[in-house]
């Protein structure tokens, strides 16, 4: 059976994607404390996967932004249902203003193989080098080789939030493997 469709707007259209991951991206010198921020961001997506390459999309206006040009690496730390209020909070506040590591109770911990920061409290955490910044709209895509990663046992999938249409949510039933 064919569907009718009309024309829409492409922004709506492109918002109505199905459920984004949720990333809190750490930004800064950990080591000395220099600069560092969290920043939930919804645009996330990989770009390889040998080697893996992964990418996240920032908003110039953002303080994100500026310390991402400023510093050469970054985190990207995937947080369970139980981090969604702290999630929230680091998406609606501005680093410029407030220390979200000290609100969030996050424990700032330096990266492995970078020196930005890495939240402990997350299920995954991705340690990436900057590769490339494409300005390509409204966003910067900032792609990162990851160096390092580390992750908590079982199923990530079923526990990582997601967002979709203004609401966090998790991961649905599966109904095909492939």
């Amino acid at each position: 059976m064919t569907q009718h469709k009309s024309e829409v707007n492409p922004i709506w259209a492109c918002r109505g994607f199905p459920a984004f991951p949720v990333a809190l991206v750490g930004v800064g010198n950990a080591k000395d404390n220099s600069d560092c921020n969290v920043m939930t961001v919804v645009l996330v997506h990989m770009f390889s996967f040998d080697p893996p390459v992964i990418g996240i999309g920032v908003s110039p206006c953002r303080y994100t932004y500026d310390l991402l040009n400023k510093y050469e690496d970054f985190t990207i730390n995937i947080p369970g249902k139980e981090l969604v209020e702290e999630t929230l909070f680091c998406g609606q506040k501005c680093g410029r203003e407030v220390n979200k590591f000290e609100e969030c109770g996050f424990t700032l911990v330096p990266g492995k193989k970078v020196g930005a920061p890495v939240i402990d409290e997350c299920l995954v955490n991705l340690e990436c080098r900057k590769k490339q910044v494409l300005d390509v709209g409204d966003h910067f895509w900032f792609l990162g080789d990851v160096v390092h990663a580390e992750s908590v046992d079982g199923e990530i999938r079923e526990k990582a939030l997601l967002y979709w249409g203004g609401e966090f949510r998790l991961i649905g039933n599966c109904i095909r493997k492939r």
